[in-house]
């Protein structure tokens, strides 16, 4: 009969000679020492929305082309179209 034992991570049964958790891939060198992958982490609130975690994290600007972008896409588009007009007498 197979001996099985509880994963110490993830508490899945395991074969008691496995060198690594079938359910949650933790082994002797990564998970199952005392100290856990991500304990500590810091995670959102499950009730937390994308768009408040979003506005939180990102301002909730909206990011607007400034004068300078405009100009300077109007500057390239000049100097494309000074350039088609020497190369291809355009």
């Amino acid at each position: 009969m197979n001996q099985t034992v509880n994963c110490l991570y993830c508490g899945g049964e395991i074969p008691v000679k496995s060198k690594a958790c079938p359910h949650c891939g933790s082994d002797e060198n990564t998970g199952w020492s005392e100290n856990r992958y991500l304990d500590g982490i810091d995670l959102p609130e499950e009730d937390d929305s994308y768009q408040q975690m979003r506005e939180r994290e990102f301002g909730g600007k909206k990011v607007s082309l400034s004068w300078q972008a405009v100009v300077g896409g109007l500057l390239l588009l000049t100097a494309l179209i000074f350039v088609l007009q020497q190369v291809l007498n355009w």
